[in-house]
């Protein structure tokens, strides 16, 4: 039976949950769903603070157990923004239990992992996405049409970065990010899977890659608190093993015969949140930086000689993918707006029983580019990235 309502529970209440909370608002402020958006329950370990979250975001109600989350009648989808080790149990209960999932990068902690969580969601036939917000920026959409539309022809080069500095400090504390158990990989699965992710959406599949990594520093402060992406340690607090790389670079030939190459680091002093990339193809080139994502550069090789030059394209009017449902030309949208066009999305492919995209194929299909990469590292050649 169709319902009008699409009751939401999510996992999560920190930096992620937060931008999660705040798109389930703003959807149905902006957009059109075909469904009202329930904002049922939302769920944590520490009562205290996942009460204060609730209150704050405007859920209706809360759990300190997403196991009660997940046997909750009133529930049709679960949101995980959890670290990446509970990425798996949660959403294989969830698929089992007849639920709706969206899931934040990356998909698992290995590639293992999220293969049985693809099989899950499919043997249950329940709708799944994975959450690469970073596709629903509309210069990023634009690029994907101009791509698309054979304006850049035949595509030669991707080059993409993904720069950040916060753990620069050697007494940064060694939070859960740092703990190859909790969170999979460093930079390479925070920062790259979404260079990854927008390679593959933007150019095509990874044939095989070669890579490099290094941990710059061995060992941290043990962390006393955290919230969000911020971190405090005891004064002389005892120091344990950082598990994860700081920086990643690898290369990749894509399957079309394009070349790409691939920087991730959290060392980049002076970059805050530096994602960018470029593609290069006998017809032209576009090159987009997200600290300025309304804004898509694009070098046309056909227009007129003496007028060649990289143009400047405002993202912001209403033909651009979801810039109509928000301010007029000029008024530039931000990172919270990612999410909700990614929210958008999800419910309206249950509503309207479509395929969702990206889902957790493309969670796959970047675990499996991950774990090549790592491989790669480890045995110093190149691998193919489908023999994984």
């Amino acid at each position: 039976m169709k319902k009008d309502t699409l009751n939401v529970g999510l996992v999560g209440y920190k930096f992620m949950g937060k931008a999660h909370s705040n798109a389930f608002k703003k959807v149905g402020m902006f957009f059109d769903p075909s469904v009202k958006i329930g904002m049922k329950a939302i769920c944590g370990r520490d009562e205290a603070w996942v009460k204060e979250a609730a209150e704050k975001y405007g859920w209706e109600d809360y759990e300190t157990s997403w196991e009660d989350l997940i046997k909750r009648d009133d529930i049709d989808i679960i949101d995980i923004t959890a670290p990446s080790n509970f990425h798996k149990e949660i959403a294989i209960a969830a698929a089992k239990a007849g639920k709706h999932v969206f899931c934040e990068k990356p998909l698992a902690l290995n590639l293992k992992d999220a293969r049985e969580m693809l099989a899950a969601v499919k043997e249950a036939n329940v709708k799944h996405q994975i959450g690469f917000n970073y596709r629903f920026a509309p210069a990023i959409q634009l690029a994907k049409k101009l791509i698309d539309e054979g304006k850049l022809g035949t595509i030669y080069h991707f080059r993409g970065l993904y720069l950040q500095d916060f753990i620069v400090d050697p007494n940064f504390p060694l939070v859960w990010r740092l703990d190859k158990k909790v969170a999979g990989s460093g930079s390479h699965g925070d920062l790259g899977a979404h260079l990854i992710d927008l390679a593959r959406f933007l150019v095509g599949e990874f044939d095989e890659v070669i890579g490099m990594s290094e941990t710059f520093i061995k060992k941290r402060p043990l962390v006393e608190k955290m919230t969000g992406l911020s971190a405090q340690a005891q004064e002389g607090a005892q120091m344990g093993e950082v598990t994860v790389d700081d920086a990643t670079l690898f290369l990749t030939r894509f399957k079309n015969g394009a070349l790409g190459s691939f920087e991730a680091t959290r060392f980049a002093t002076g970059h805050k949140n530096g994602m960018s990339f470029e593609i290069n193809g006998s017809k032209g080139s576009i090159k987009f930086e997200f600290e300025r994502m309304n804004e898509l550069q694009y070098y046309s090789a056909e227009d007129e000689e003496g007028l060649h030059g990289f143009r400047l394209i405002q993202a912001t009017e209403d033909v651009h993918p979801y810039a109509d449902a928000w301010w007029p030309v000029g008024h530039v949208i931000g990172y919270e707006h990612t999410f909700v066009h990614e929210m958008y999305e999800f419910i309206e492919a249950i509503a309207k029983d479509k395929p969702t995209s990206p889902d957790f194929h493309d969670g796959v299909k970047c675990s499996q580019i991950l774990e090549a990469v790592e491989v790669s590292i480890e045995n110093r050649q190149w691998v193919k990235v489908d023999s994984l």
